[in-house]
């Protein structure tokens, strides 16, 4: 028996040079491993989709990104390790963002200083006595931050613009001209800025943003003032790391060690942390077997538009990275200590306003990249949502959602909560820019198996991560953090 597919054949071997008049003069004797494949409607329908939105499965191919291999990207790797970041040497960039737990840390709110044990990390890592988380929002991953083009942070207070790039230590839209030569460099300057994350209320007491990490590069090189905190050892340390790296081996710590080196090294490793080899981008690329059909009733769900069969979730996560990087008020429900408020009985989040302080813009935040979505959680930008289930739900009918949000879920203690009906009202009186649409529950499962097609294999593999993580405890001093994942 002879069998056409002239049209959907093209459209499959397009890359090898198939062409319309060839086709429809061509006799194809599929075997019956691929006839069922190349029968189904649903990668027909997939093929118009993705055609439709001009994607290619590969979000970096635009990108010029550094291997970990790298001379910069290995110090970087170091200092993201390393507990002399932080004004007490307890905690490190990486107890917040851990490439065994997606790159982030598996709580809905951050715990940086005043942990009960700062080598803890992940959901039993906890706050001593019976504080109240002082993060007021989850962890970004820093998985593939070099692929963001536009923003950092939920609220984006680091902006790429034409002038240059803005940041928090200058008044807004004004470009900031110490925030380096990228978004990741000029992200990785403020979280050792913190009191709640890195610095502590001692270190620098006073001091201004800048000055505390002028204060941590003297005591990392051991030159100006430094708290003596380090011994002679750990800062000659350090010394030979920046030499080798920055290729100086004459160099003095003064000159070498400074907070816009450590802010370039930490960018290049954050960098260099590219995860896109997904099922999806097999499955985009041509291999109509890298996701189930169950995945591809997902997609089909996620890129069709509302009242033609679809939930068009593309409408916010667009391209190859699934995010059009622009802030949306998506209903999520207020729950946390609040950002940015001075009254201590406040306890909302503005988000993009704080920034902006456009009132068009509270409530609003920056639409996440789905890639590798399944391992970063919880989600939403304070973690309300233990479970993707629970997200996408959300996701569907936000409204619905908000008002029966239920912190019983969270699996954090100490989150406060009590504030959530009085700041879900003056929410609800801003705009929200998603309106809720009937669904069925088998919805969410296909989306669930389309959003688990984004995972790149790697970043559930120990081994594979392994060359993101130094070897056990290189440091003089017992500085690099050297994780515990307790049960």
């Amino acid at each position: 028996m002879q069998l056409y597919y002239p049209a959907l054949i093209c459209t499959l071997v397009l890359l090898q040079g198939c062409n319309d008049k060839n086709a429809s003069n061509t006799i194809y004797r599929p075997d019956n491993g691929s006839a069922s494949v190349l029968r189904s409607n649903l990668d027909a329908s997939l093929t118009e989709m993705i055609q439709q939105h001009g994607l290619t499965g590969d979000p970096a191919q635009d990108r010029t990104l550094p291997s970990i291999e790298t001379p910069l990207a290995q110090l970087g790797m170091k200092l993201f390790f390393s507990k002399t970041l932080s004004g007490d040497l307890e905690v490190a960039c990486v107890t917040c963002h851990h490439p065994l737990l997606g790159g982030g840390d598996n709580l809905s709110l951050s715990i940086g200083v005043n942990a009960s044990d700062p080598d803890v990390l992940g959901h039993k890592r906890l706050l001593m006595g019976n504080l109240t988380p002082g993060v007021p929002r989850n962890a970004p991953t820093t998985f593939n931050i070099g692929l963001w083009k536009q923003f950092m942070f939920h609220d984006g207070r680091v902006e790429a613009t034409a002038a240059g790039i803005t940041t928090p230590d200058v008044p807004y839209p004004q470009p900031d001209p110490l925030a380096g030569a990228n978004l990741a460099h000029a992200q990785a300057r403020f979280p050792v800025t913190s009191n709640h994350e890195m610095r502590g209320e001692s270190f620098d007491a006073g001091g201004t943003t800048q000055s505390c990490r002028e204060r941590l590069a003297e005591r990392l090189g051991g030159y100006g003032n430094p708290d003596n905190l380090l011994q002679p050892a750990e800062t000659q340390y350090w010394l030979a790391q920046f030499r080798a790296a920055y290729q100086q081996p004459d160099a003095q710590a003064q000159e070498l060690i400074t907070e816009q080196s450590i802010a370039s090294a930490l960018a290049e490793y954050e960098r260099s942390q590219v995860f896109t080899h997904t099922p999806w981008k097999q499955y985009v690329q041509g291999d109509l077997t890298a996701i189930s059909d169950t995945a591809k009733h997902g997609a089909l769900l996620f890129f069709r538009k509302r009242g033609e069969g679809g939930h068009e979730c593309v409408a916010c996560h667009r391209g190859d990275f699934f995010t059009d990087e622009q802030f949306r008020n998506v209903l999520m429900p207020p729950v946390g200590p609040g950002k940015g408020n001075t009254d201590p009985d406040n306890q909302q989040d503005y988000g993009r306003w704080l920034v902006t302080r456009n009132p068009e813009d509270k409530f609003r935040f920056r639409t996440p990249s789905l890639l590798n979505v399944a391992v970063t959680g919880p989600w939403g930008h304070n973690g309300v949502f233990t479970s993707l289930e629970g997200m996408v739900e959300h996701m569907l009918n936000p409204f619905q959602s908000a008002l029966n949000y239920d912190p019983a879920q969270l699996q954090q203690a100490n989150i406060p909560s009590q504030q959530l009906q009085r700041n879900l009202r003056e929410m609800l009186g801003s705009n929200t820019d998603m309106a809720g649409q009937a669904y069925q529950q088998e919805d969410v499962q296909y989306l669930v198996a389309f959003l688990n097609t984004l995972t790149d294999p790697c970043v559930t593999s120990t081994a594979c991560l392994s060359k993101w993580i130094p070897p056990a405890q290189q440091d003089p001093q017992g500085l690099q953090l050297d994780a515990r994942f307790e049960p």
